[in-house]
């Protein structure tokens, strides 16, 4: 239980799942990020998403949470669960388009040597 806490998860036992009386490690939002690294890496190797893609990708677990947060609408555990499977792509996407970029920079300051 300790490592979602290490990771930043509030572990919010009404935000988690819970398997026969056992809370998981980290909240539903950030199990559905979790579960999309494998995804994103796949989506990633076989088509290069645009960084929009992937920003607009994350607007869903935004909106949830802004909601939930305002306290307009409540959040379930299914939705954090599924916006945050597609904010972990999104996210997952922006780093690896900013890595890309760092990289392409790196490698070019190292042909002008």
């Amino acid at each position: 239980m300790e490592m979602g806490h290490i990771f930043g998860c509030h572990q919010m036992p009404e935000r988690s799942f819970f398997i026969k009386g056992f809370q998981f490690p980290v909240c539903a939002r950030c199990t559905g990020v979790y579960l999309s690294f494998i995804p994103t890496v796949i989506i990633y190797l076989r088509k290069k998403k645009s960084p929009a893609m992937a920003v607009l990708l994350c607007l869903p677990m935004l909106v949830d949470w802004v909601l939930q947060r305002l306290e307009i609408l409540p959040s379930t555990n299914k939705r954090r669960l599924v916006t945050g499977f597609f904010g972990g792509i999104g996210v997952g996407l922006l780093q690896f388009y900013i890595a890309e970029k760092i990289l392409r920079i790196i490698m070019c300051k190292n042909r002008l040597k």
